[in-house]
């Protein structure tokens, strides 16, 4: 067994996405089957690369979790079960930007200009950011440009680039043709960019295991409130 296994997690995308790196590569990895039902399959899902890895929990050394953006209800799913299994196992626990693994998989599949990366926002909006395209340790991996945005697609300045991810699937017409990969964030990719960070003093893609909502639950208590002062 090799001396690191991370775990890593994503539920900021309507698909749950469980994958284990040893360090040095990807060495399971799988996604639900069913859009939602995150808090159902991402148990089993754990447990699943896990076996196929041929580890169990107590052979894990860390915990990367995808922090979003993404709606409020699946996102927590992750990021709870993360902080979870990083208190009982006493194991650090660290956070990715889910857009940069959109941003991982374009680069991987080709994409060399600045792009942008898009996740379905609902609402007919997108969680969006720019990305730069740069070599770390011979590696060709996504900068990205500043925080992630939430906007209704044709607010884009986009002046000619080009686009991957769920967002640009579903808006063809603004966006044009996606750039190749998987529409939704691969936790195989967070934990690739988790290790790229390793011992780096300045991390480039870790970030604390804080949620990236950008806007508030989609569910709102329905409170009538009554003035008490006359």
């Amino acid at each position: 067994m090799t001396d690191e296994l991370t775990l890593a997690l994503d539920t900021a995308s309507a698909m749950v996405s469980v994958a284990v790196h040893d360090g040095a590569a990807v060495v399971a990895e799988r996604s639900g089957e069913r859009s939602g039902k995150h808090a159902e399959q991402l148990a089993p899902l754990i447990e699943e690369v896990l076996a196929e890895a041929g580890a169990t929990r107590a052979d894990l050394t860390g915990i990367v979790t995808g922090v979003g953006p993404g709606p409020f209800t699946g996102l927590r799913v992750g990021l709870v079960t993360a902080a979870v299994l990083g208190y009982a196992l006493d194991l650090p626990v660290r956070g990715v930007c889910s857009l940069d693994a959109v941003a991982l998989e374009a680069v991987q599949h080709g994409a060399t200009a600045p792009f942008i990366a898009a996740m379905d926002a609902r609402r007919r909006e997108v969680y969006w950011a720019r990305y730069e395209v740069t070599k770390i340790d011979g590696v060709l991996v996504p900068v990205r440009e500043g925080l992630p945005e939430v906007s209704a697609p044709a607010e884009l300045e986009l002046n000619a680039l080009r686009a991957a991810g769920r967002g640009a699937d579903l808006y063809p017409d603004i966006f044009g043709a996606p750039l190749e990969g998987p529409p939704d964030p691969s936790a195989g990719a967070l934990a690739s960019l988790a290790h790229l960070d390793r011992g780096q003093p300045h991390p480039r893609f870790l970030l604390d295991p804080e949620p990236l909502y950008l806007r508030r639950p989609d569910a709102q208590a329905n409170i009538t409130r009554k003035r008490v002062l006359k």
